[in-house]
């Protein structure tokens, strides 16, 4: 069973300000990136496109910390695991470091959903497969500065 994920990857110049510095906003793409990787790994994807079964994973929380800037072209790697896998939930947690050095942390919280007849999301229970490939990783949770 599947419980973690290291996806590496280079900030490009398009990610950056006129400084060079990734803008905050890439980080969540990253963190996705990382997470749709490990579900690969796992021979999972994160929507479907049968269509009875279809099923999506909207996310309904995230949480990040910002440490340090990347730049562009720093290689940089994402340890994504799963923290908490719920009836329904796939909680993630994440670093993202560059060297020895966390520039980010976090945490995304999706929700698995399909599309009903009238055009709505509704909530329904991890498919089969999610729920027999993905456990809870054995690390400690992350905690996160109080504001």
């Amino acid at each position: 069973m599947a419980f973690e994920h290291r996806y590496r990857r280079m900030a490009q110049f398009a990610e950056t300000d006129l400084a060079g510095i990734v803008h905050f906003s890439q980080y969540l793409r990253y963190a996705e990136e990382a997470e749709h990787a490990f579900l690969r790994s796992a021979g999972l994807r994160v929507h479907s496109r049968a269509d009875e079964s279809a099923y999506g994973f909207p996310r309904i929380g995230v949480r990040f910390e910002y440490r340090r800037p990347l730049r562009f072209e720093d290689e940089f790697e994402v340890h994504i695991w799963l923290h908490r896998k719920g009836s329904s939930t796939l909680t993630y947690q994440f670093t993202i470091s560059n060297g020895d050095e966390v520039a980010a942390r976090g945490e995304m919280q999706a929700i698995c959903c399909r599309r009903t007849a009238e055009n709505k999301l509704e909530v329904i229970p991890l498919p089969k497969d999610f729920a027999e490939k993905l456990e809870e990783a054995p690390h400690p949770p992350l905690v996160f500065r109080e504001r």
